[in-house]
């Protein structure tokens, strides 16, 4: 990871602005997938995740790489289930920080299980979540925003 200093700090409003910048990258929404309809409607984004901000429910992190805001990690509930989801921004990939990102957290929220889903074909996020100690259990099939068509998507679950 190159000796870079990777922390984790609760989200705060004024993080939102940088956050939804790193959404508005063609190929990392390519690879997220379920997106947002409109990723680029930044009024909704700050809307919906001022809200999240405000739900005891949810655990939204800062990533942080040498003080620089890298990306977010959070935790929700759906459907009586633990899931949690990630990005991190592009200038930042291949480099470890969201595998750091995600095991730090992971020892914030302790709750087990805790599921995660990912596009089939997002090869760097399988790896992520496999290097955190994640097993695929299974498959499902969405329709993915970002490529206006439905896809496979693989569930994965840290007991």
């Amino acid at each position: 990871m190159q000796n870079l200093q990777v922390q984790l700090r609760r989200s705060d409003k004024s993080d939102l602005e940088i956050l939804f910048q790193f959404q508005l990258d063609e190929e990392a929404n390519y690879l997220a997938a379920f997106t947002p309809k409109d990723p680029a409607n930044k009024k909704a984004y700050i809307e919906k995740y001022t809200k999240h901000l405000d739900d005891p429910t949810i655990n939204q992190q800062t990533i942080l790489v040498d003080g620089i805001i890298a990306g977010s990690v959070a935790k929700f509930m759906i459907d009586g289930d633990t899931e949690i989801t990630y990005w991190i921004d592009k200038r930042f990939w291949g480099k470890g920080i969201a595998t750091t990102a995600l095991k730090n957290f992971l020892t914030i929220v302790d709750i087990r299980p805790v599921f995660a889903r990912v596009a089939f074909d997002n090869i760097g996020s399988q790896r992520v979540l496999e290097k955190c100690g994640f097993t695929r259990i299974g498959e499902d099939k969405g329709f993915a925003n970002a490529r206006q068509a439905q896809i496979e998507e693989f569930i994965y679950k840290l007991i």
